[in-house]
């Protein structure tokens, strides 16, 4: 038996089963198994194939890069263009974009890298129109952006089902687990909170699955066995994420009104066409994305206040580096730090210190 007929039985083995608190065990473990299944299929796959990413390979630029993700037609194309001012084709039919097309927007001293992918199917997960390809640029992205026609607002769940297929946790974090795996003394688990619903039991059955039979486990928040398996696989993109009403200027407010209420996540309601709540759209990005200001002071200079470096929220001296030049990080000495980040002004920190909204940092590089 192949691992597609494998995944089919245990899912149709789930299919069957009645969900309650006695069978949560058992389902908690196919669910296992099934995950490790399927990164075993796209392991191999990937060896297989061996295809070459024409067209999907961009290289990330700006304070961020933000991805529109929607199913063909919904007008994409029209929005990166009203938003960034590029030249994307735009056309009345499905799949008029084939290819990745960046465009870049300056927005509040900001430079946000704006994506616009190729129309998904349902299944694209599974590799249908190119689907994975297409997807797969998502998991670089700091914001996806749900892109949904106002006559279809459904498609918002196959949109999000796609991206959780690849392995995309959109506004979700990283379940709060500690593994550290040893040579020998079985597992043992200590938790932080009451679990509702993973016993220690299915805790342990689930590890074994990944070959896991000595470790220390420590779980500090309630977490399902779908993040406990996310975690062991270690190969998951957390991201937030925005869902955009596309195409109001078709129908009246009433509508509008209507077709929100059926959408589960806040939706803002746009007209690419039209140019409406353009700016309302800019405004969310840039709020999402989380910015803070950093302002630079050269050694013995001053400080620049007129243009601030965009950086993202949590980020540490190490990622000023990397975002100043690729070779400052080796150049690092040690920061002096003003703001709200330190005990006091000029204070000396390294190179992992995390910094705060409109901090003032000076980088001292090594003689």
């Amino acid at each position: 038996m192949g691992i597609p007929e494998k995944i089919k039985a245990i899912q149709d083995e789930i299919h069957k089963t009645q969900i309650n608190k006695a069978t949560e065990h058992h389902i908690g473990l196919l669910k296992a198994k099934i995950a490790k299944l399927r990164r075993e299929q796209e392991t191999r796959q990937a060896k297989k194939s061996g295809v070459s990413s024409d067209g999907f390979d961009v290289r990330r630029s700006g304070d961020a890069t933000v991805v529109f993700i929607g199913l063909p037609s919904v007008g994409k194309s029209t929005l990166l263009n009203k938003l960034t001012g590029s030249k994307s084709t735009v056309g009345a039919y499905q799949f008029t974009t084939v290819t990745v097309v960046p465009g870049m927007l300056d927005y509040r001293g900001a430079r946000i890298q704006v994506l616009d992918l190729p129309g998904i199917i349902e299944g694209a997960s599974q590799g249908k129109g190119l689907g994975k390809r297409i997807l797969s640029v998502a998991r670089s992205a700091d914001l996806v952006v749900l892109v949904l026609d106002v006559f279809q607002p459904y498609h918002e769940e196959v949109l999000r089902t796609e991206l959780g297929n690849i392995g995309i946790r959109l506004d979700q974090k990283p379940p709060d687990i500690v593994i550290e795996k040893a040579a020998i003394g079985g597992i043992s688990i200590a938790q932080q909170v009451k679990l509702t619903s993973l016993s220690e039991k299915t805790i342990k059955e689930i590890l074994h699955i990944y070959g896991i039979t000595s470790a220390r486990v420590l779980i500090r928040e309630d977490i399902t066995s779908e993040q406990l398996v996310d975690h062991l696989t270690g190969d998951k993109k957390y991201a937030s994420s925005l869902t955009v009403l596309n195409k109001i200027d078709l129908v009246d407010e009433r509508f509008v009104k209507e077709v929100k209420s059926k959408v589960k996540s806040e939706v803002i309601p746009v007209s690419a066409d039209g140019g409406v709540n353009i700016e309302l759209l800019k405004d969310k990005i840039y709020d999402k994305l989380d910015f803070i200001r950093i302002y630079m002071r050269p050694k013995g200079g001053e400080t620049d206040y007129k243009e601030p470096l965009i950086i993202r929220r949590n980020s540490t001296i190490e990622d000023v580096c990397n975002k100043l030049h690729r070779n400052l990080k080796k150049e690092f000495r040690y920061g002096l730090v003003w703001g709200k980040s330190v005990k006091f002004g000029g204070q000396r920190v390294g190179i992992q210190h995390v910094l705060q909204d409109e901090d003032v940092l000076t980088i001292i590089k090594t003689r």
